[in-house]
């Protein structure tokens, strides 16, 4: 039996495996009962070989890799499992009892392993595994095994930034504060190894810090650029000719140019451009294509330079206030979808200080989009700038309180009409939330007409969602949100998503509820689209579209950040067995399939069994969801 560990002399442990369970149920079915196998591709980074390797973990399979260099040596890659001198027709012979066969970087196979592998692809006695990037193209006879339908194709998408999340506290030795793990994600895009490369950049420079306060590890300031980091960016770092390296260096300081900026040289961004360097966007502005490479070259420039092409920056102040004006728009609009901020993340980045008034609309788009925690980061660096701005400690107050957090973080909610439900909803009292709504209801607050766009208005864009300020169709959807739509009908705009949300739950329309809770899903709104899910799970007639439903929020509340709202613990466990219940206990712990079967003294297989059957029931895709569903109330 070939089984895979880390290398003895290895200093890295292995990062925990997170975000493809339901690939990894996919592959393993691929290599069962008479199933040929399968071609997973990817970008680059992406965690093909890590998944591969959980798939075969603890069974007998053989292991073969394409190198660079060796396309020109017959069967290069499988030379340790054949015999020198051998040909085509005798190395499938020779394979051909392999039962299992896992080939890493299929693309950079030479052609006679190339051909080897296809022929058992063909012959179908072996299960064959295949990882291929999609940077590089492949080998005809690599290619053929998708094209020619010989084997299924799995094509990976990037991690998500929720996803990530579990890797980057492991690397960095705990909880990572949002912007600094956005920051991250940005910076690496998508590509893991070069996400681990990152975290130990900032680990050598003991960084990133831990926040006594909140006690996440934060990071702001330039990137330490370590060996493993400039050999990632050589691209741009070893360009020879001057006039490139110039252009290249003013972007990494005051990215993105207009193309139309007379100094720049159009032949050499095309060269540029060529060499895929630079993009070009449809607004006529040139950026540097990898996120990295700013970030690098800024480190590397000495600073008389750096003093030079910093002072050719534009001013920030005014970029900033457009963004938060976009953003205030935007939430008029109802619609949060996510759009470029780069100006407010570069300020986050590099540690300048923030407006209070950027921060409280960057808190509440955060808030509304479902990313607590994020808004939370948000209003913390407002009250960095202006310690007493309300705004920003009112987000941060209603970050909390839809978090479950209760005690002085959220008291300040209830001295605003606006807000005062939300302290007793954490606490779990909806008795008093609704009575304080009726209250708010009896006493209205003062502003415009309940049907005025609240996010088109002119002035500082933090009236835009202060409840002392205007009226606000947010606050009013809150009834809906605590479970008293008919309150929140005629106050919210009638031809709205929030509207239609109000209206399905009001009839107790569970199919309505559904199709709310997908525009809202559209539109960015992920906590609201959840709580709707959730809402529709007790009304729907049909099991099914209750599980359906149920399994929708579990998925969307996992992305909202540790929220707790009344709507979402309404979701159950569901009926499971006292075994099913002790496992799937353990698996919420984190522990592995492994690690419970020598606890409960179990087989794996039956603790995968029983799991699957728990998946089943709870409505659940993934082990991802079993922390938060035993953390609910029954």
């Amino acid at each position: 039996m070939t089984t895979f560990e880390p290398r003895a002399g290895t200093l890295r442990l292995p990062w925990p495996f997170t975000g493809r369970d339901e690939e990894l149920e996919l592959v393993r079915r691929s290599l069962s009962g008479g199933r040929p196998g399968m071609v997973i591709t990817g970008p680059a980074g992406c965690g093909r070989t890590r998944l591969a390797m959980e798939a075969v973990r603890g069974t007998d399979c053989a292991r073969a890799a394409g190198t660079p260099g060796t396309r020109d040596l017959p069967f290069a890659a499988f030379a340790h499992l054949l015999p020198e001198g051998v040909t085509l027709h005798s190395a499938v012979q020779l394979l051909s009892g392999v039962r299992q066969l896992l080939v890493d970087d299929a693309h950079l196979l030479d052609d006679a392993s190339a051909a080897l592998l296809h022929q058992l692809a063909v012959q179908g006695r072996t299960r064959l595994l295949v990882l291929v990037t999609d940077e590089t193209r492949p080998p005809g006879a690599v290619s053929r095994l998708w094209t020619g339908e010989l084997l299924p194709r799995l094509a990976l998408e990037p991690l998500t930034r929720e996803d990530t999340t579990p890797l980057l506290d492991a690397g960095a030795g705990g909880p990572v504060e949002p912007l600094a793990g956005n920051r991250l994600h940005r910076l690496c895009g998508g590509d893991l190894r070069l996400l681990r490369d990152l975290l130990d950049a900032l680990c050598e420079r003991s960084l990133p810090t831990r926040d006594e306060d909140t006690d996440e590890r934060t990071w702001r300031g330039p990137l330490p650029v370590t060996p493993a980091l400039r050999e990632r960016a050589a691209a741009v770092l070893g360009r020879a000719c001057p006039d490139e390296r110039e252009i290249l260096d003013r972007l990494a300081f005051a990215e993105p140019l207009p193309l139309a900026a007379d100094s720049l040289d159009l032949r050499i961004l095309e060269r540029l451009e060529a060499d895929g360097l630079l993009d070009v966007d449809d607004d006529a502005t040139v950026r540097l294509a990898h996120p990295l490479h700013g970030p690098v070259l800024r480190a590397e420039t000495g600073r008389l330079r750096a003093r030079r092409l910093t002072g050719r920056r534009r001013s920030t102040a005014s970029a900033l206030d457009a963004e938060a004006a976009e953003l205030t728009r935007r939430i008029g609009r109802a619609d949060v979808r996510t759009t470029p901020t780069p100006v407010g993340e570069w300020l986050v980045a590099e540690g300048e200080p923030v407006p209070a008034r950027y921060a409280a609309v960057r808190a509440r788009f955060s808030r509304l989009r479902g990313e607590l925690r994020e808004a939370a980061a948000w209003a913390r660096e407002g009250l960095a700038t202006a310690p007493q701005d309300r705004a920003c400690r009112i987000e941060l107050a209603l970050a909390a309180a839809q978090s479950g957090e209760t005690g002085p973080p959220i008291d300040l909610l209830a001295e605003h009409p606006g807000t005062a439900a939300w302290p007793p909803a954490a606490r779990g009292d909806l008795d008093t939330a609704l009575k304080t709504l009726e209250d708010t209801e009896a006493d209205p607050v003062t502003g415009p007409e309940p049907g005025h766009d609240s996010g088109t208005g002119a002035g500082d864009p933090r009236e835009a969602h202060d409840p002392c300020v205007a009226h606000d169709p947010y606050l009013a959807h809150d009834a809906v949100r605590l479970g008293a739509p008919q309150r929140a009908v005629r106050l919210l705009p009638s031809d709205g998503p929030l509207a239609r949300h109000a209206r399905a739950l009001a009839r107790g329309d569970g199919p309505a509820l559904d199709l709310a809770a997908a525009e809202l899903e559209e539109r960015g709104f992920l906590l609201f689209a959840a709580e709707a899910y959730a809402q529709a799970v007790p009304v729907h007639r049909d099991a099914g579209a209750a599980r359906t439903a149920r399994t929708r929020a579990l998925a969307l509340a996992r992305r909202c950040q540790g929220a707790r709202t009344p709507a979402l613990s309404g979701l159950v466990l569901g009926e499971l067995t006292a075994r099913q219940r002790q496992i799937v206990t353990l698996a919420a712990a984190g522990l592995s399939n492994r690690q419970i079967a020598e606890r409960l003294t179990l087989s794996v297989r039956t603790v995968g069994n029983h799991l699957y059957g728990a998946y089943t029931r709870l409505g659940a895709g993934d082990r991802g969801a079993l922390p938060w569903l035993v953390e609910q109330p029954a």
